[in-house]
């Protein structure tokens, strides 16, 4: 088994979906984990209580990357180091879909989906790496992206250029920290279920055209993403540099699925 035994990680955006499943499962895998929301809830503190089942230290560190300014990255930088100095896997995931009809796209909205869903781990990035550097640390950083990313989908355009500069972000950072000895790769989840998506519970006709598109037809939960999240920031990746890792069922492969039967 794979094992992140000896390690610690932050997890931004880390109280539910996506965020939550891979705290977990880094957990599971034996790393230390910070969970990091705006402020402390009763998600937050559901998370950690499942983390901790696990036997490792949980820490939460508290902040805002949506404005993604300096004091705000510093500002989650210096709680999460306090709350565990021995990060040396980061995991951005923070993020948030914020589009209107591509029409009625404003600059403000634009570049709010822009700062947090891309300026956020940019930066917050390059602080852990000047950390990791001046103490000689292997860190990895893992982006989480989207399907989005690939594919393009209606009333979406700015999450969806969101979410593409993510890919470019993890090659050309690769090609920046490896030489560092520091590994960036990343995760980009096809459609699953979580709080974001419980409109699938409300349109199944929608969430049945889309399982259709789907190779495995499946619409899973979240935790399908933690097992490759441990992978690329464990020892067994190790040559994997620059790497997006699609987990969507094989979505973003086919064309065109076979019309349904009369």
């Amino acid at each position: 088994m794979i094992t992140l035994k000896g390690r610690a990680a932050l997890v931004t955006g880390s109280t539910k979906g996506v965020g939550r499943a891979i705290a977990i499962a880094m957990a599971e895998a034996g790393a230390d984990v910070v969970i990091h929301g705006r402020a402390m809830s009763d998600e937050v503190r559901e998370t950690m209580e499942q983390c901790s089942r696990h036997g490792v230290q949980v820490a939460f560190a508290a902040g805002d990357l949506s404005g993604a300014t300096e004091a705000a990255v510093n500002a989650v930088f210096r709680t999460a180091t306090a709350a565990h100095p021995g990060i040396d896997i980061l995991v951005n995931n923070a993020g948030q879909y914020f589009d209107v009809p591509y029409l009625d796209m404003d600059v403000e909205r634009f570049e709010r989906t822009m700062r947090l869903n891309v300026a956020s781990g940019y930066f917050l990035t390059q602080r852990f790496v000047q950390r990791w550097i001046e103490r000689k640390t292997a860190g990895r950083v893992l982006f989480i992206g989207s399907i989005n990313g690939r594919l393009a989908e209606p009333l979406s355009t700015a999450y969806d250029i969101s979410k593409g500069a993510i890919e470019m972000m993890v090659r050309t950072l690769a090609v920046e920290l490896a030489p560092r000895g520091i590994r960036v790769n990343g995760l980009a989840p096809g459609l699953v279920r979580s709080a974001s998506t419980a409109w699938l519970h409300s349109q199944p006709a929608k969430a049945a055209w889309i399982a259709r598109h789907t190779p495995d037809g499946q619409i899973p939960d979240a935790g399908v993403c933690g097992p490759g999240a441990v992978y690329l920031v464990s020892d067994a990746a190790e040559h994997v540099h620059g790497h997006m890792l699609l987990i969507d069922g094989g979505m973003s492969v086919w064309q065109q699925p076979e019309p349904p039967q009369a």
